[in-house]
């Protein structure tokens, strides 16, 4: 059995009464995904944050004493499949700096034995690559690691000032910052560097991978500990000398939008410009199995709810904002876009507004395109 019972999802081993015989793995980490069982080592395979909570590798633990055994020997975002007999991985992974690695890992005694079948060559070779940087600072706690990648231009100068775009989901379930090729970054972030901007993506307290209090910090109020742990972010860019501080943008997509507008509208003399796609708005228009699940339901709940809705923040915009929407949005209906723009309008601040007619959460092909541009666009109007 998989329980976070202890503060991080560990391994139980149960007999067929249901009765806990004993813990398997413990300590501050988390087990990620369970791969399967070996039969003749009676072991069973997982991933896990066990060295780093950046990185994702493979272990085996013994049902018969508990000890757990490392079967690949690199960090970085191991994903791989276990063979019937649990004799062999198939391992897939990537680096910061290694941007696709293949190996058959066997694992017949109890030396696992390695075979690679592909170590692929830099795609960028030869192009002007950005800077991909990552780091740690401490939440608003003063306490927590909190981990962060940063993308600069590639001919970046540490005597000039860049505009800087927060890059924000930091929802529960999901997290942006890891160690595989580039630390997980987008191209959109490569798009923008291009064009000369600085990207900070930070991972903050509710997201996952990092044990049940560091996600549970959220609950019932998502938004509030989370904008914390993002001006702290923006307390460390403001640190560095190459950053511009009168230029400050903030973008996300989803709990990203909503991010994005609680941070327009909470601190609105920090950012200058934001872009918010698909955002929730009020918690209490969401779906119920995710809403009710960090938020209670609104009559248990009253306080969060009212502190959490951004309806009663439309009156403290002031930067430029704009919000997008797809019309066709199952997810993040139109109702909650419509009754932020409403709440604007009657509080007399200017959003600016584009829906993707037929489109649903997520735009794709030719409409992503277009989205991407249109964000892009929005920040060298008004950021630059």
């Amino acid at each position: 059995m998989q329980s976070q019972k202890d503060g991080y999802n560990h391994l139980y081993l149960f007999n067929i009464k249901g009765e806990q015989l004993k813990q398997l793995t413990s300590g501050p980490w988390v087990v990620m995904e369970v791969l399967g069982f070996n039969k003749k080592q009676k072991s069973i395979i997982f991933a896990a944050n066990k060295a780093h909570p950046l990185h994702r590798r493979l272990y085996s633990v013994s049902v018969a004493n508990g000890q757990i055994r490392e079967l690949e020997t690199t960090d970085g975002v191991h994903r791989a499949e276990l063979s019937p007999s649990g004799n062999r991985l198939i391992d897939r992974y990537s680096t910061p700096t290694r941007p696709r690695v293949i190996d058959v890992v066997s694992m017949h005694n109890a030396q696992c034995t390695m075979h690679n079948l592909l170590d692929a060559d830099d795609p960028w070779t030869g192009y002007q690559q950005p800077l991909f940087e990552c780091g740690s600072i401490r939440a608003a706690d003063g306490v927590t690691d909190l981990y962060y990648r940063m993308v600069k231009p590639y001919n970046f100068d540490v005597a000039k000032k860049y505009p800087t775009v927060v890059y924000v989901y930091g929802g529960p379930h999901a997290h942006n910052v890891e160690a595989s090729w580039h630390y997980g970054s987008r191209s959109w972030e490569t798009y923008m560097a291009q064009k000369g901007y600085i990207v900070f993506i930070l991972d903050n307290r509710g997201s996952e991978n990092r044990g049940r209090d560091f996600e549970q910090a959220t609950f019932r109020q998502l938004g509030q500990i989370e904008m914390k742990d993002q001006m702290e972010g923006v307390k460390y860019l403001k640190s560095l000398s190459y950053v511009d501080a009168d230029r400050l943008g903030v973008h996300g997509w989803s709990f990203g939008g909503f991010m994005t507008i609680s941070l327009m509208t909470n601190y609105p003399d920090v950012f200058k410009v934001g872009v918010a796609g698909g955002p929730v708005i009020d918690w209490k228009y969401y779906e119920v199995m995710y809403g009710e699940r960090y938020m209670d339901t609104p009559q248990q709940n009253p306080e969060g709810y009212e502190k959490c809705s951004l309806i009663p923040k439309a009156k403290d915009l002031k930067g430029k904002l704009q919000i997008i929407t797809g019309y066709n949005d199952k997810t993040v209906v139109p109702q909650h876009c419509l009754s932020f723009l409403k709440a604007c309008i009657d509080a007399g601040t200017q959003p600016d507004f584009f829906a993707y007619p037929g489109e649903e959460h997520n735009m794709r092909g030719h409409a992503s395109v277009h989205l991407h541009e249109r964000i892009t666009q929005y920040f060298e109007d008004f950021l630059k």
